[in-house]
């Protein structure tokens, strides 16, 4: 039975290199698969890891069927055995019911690759409908680690080094202003106190690093 594989973890979970990992296997077994990604470092229509990997692939756009995409491919003689999608948080929720399809109606595997929340902690609507529809839901075993050591569970988002947690869902850019964009990830408790490594510096060098009480 074919299925819709959601394979989620945090921004440096290596998710992409899986990604590319499994459609290198599965060509090794002469077959081919459709490449869906979107927003991806190395621009569009790629797909890369941040081990420097490339490999070329479909940008999904805000009003694209994927369904009716793979379809018109195989009208045309296409062939297709399977099919990946980077960056699944960033598509809408039909196109994720759109991927559903293509496993239930074209009996193909579907594997999607995300991060689950942004860097509000607020759930991605393509995560969130991946959770609801997926057959199966992998959390990524290559551990991301917060600068103290413990588990990252959460995506920081600075802004001039500053970390926020107000904003728009999705930032690619400012071309209003040279800001400097950048993302982080953290543990829950560094998270919360929105403390990254840069802060956490500055506070290490600072003499009064806790407040002390004095008579």
């Amino acid at each position: 039975m074919s299925e819709l594989v959601f394979f989620s973890g945090t921004m440096d979970c290596g998710k992409s290199t899986l990604a590319l990992q499994i459609t290198h296997n599965r060509s090794a077994r002469g077959l081919q698969g459709v490449i869906f990604t979107r927003q991806d470092r190395a621009g569009e229509g790629k797909l890369s890891s941040r081990l420097g990997l490339v490999t070329e692939a479909v940008e999904v756009t805000d009003a694209m069927d994927l369904y009716a995409y793979l379809v018109g491919e195989l009208s045309q003689g296409g062939r297709a055995d399977y099919v990946i999608v980077d960056e699944a948080q960033f598509l809408a929720s039909g196109q994720i019911d759109q991927l559903a399809r293509i496993v239930d109606d074209l009996d193909m595997d579907v594997f999607a690759f995300g991060i689950t929340t942004d860097f509000r902690t607020k759930l991605f609507p393509g995560s969130q409908r991946l959770i609801e529809l997926a057959d199966r839901i992998e959390q990524l075993q290559v551990e991301a680690l917060c600068w103290c050591g413990a588990r990252a569970t959460h995506n920081a988002r600075t802004v001039d080094g500053e970390m926020v947690v107000e904003g728009e869902q999705v930032v690619v850019g400012d071309v209003n202003r040279p800001v400097e964009v950048g993302y982080e990830v953290l543990c829950r408790r560094h998270h919360r106190r929105r403390m990254t490594s840069a802060t956490a510096h500055a506070a290490a060098l600072s003499p009064d690093v806790l407040p002390v009480n004095r008579a």
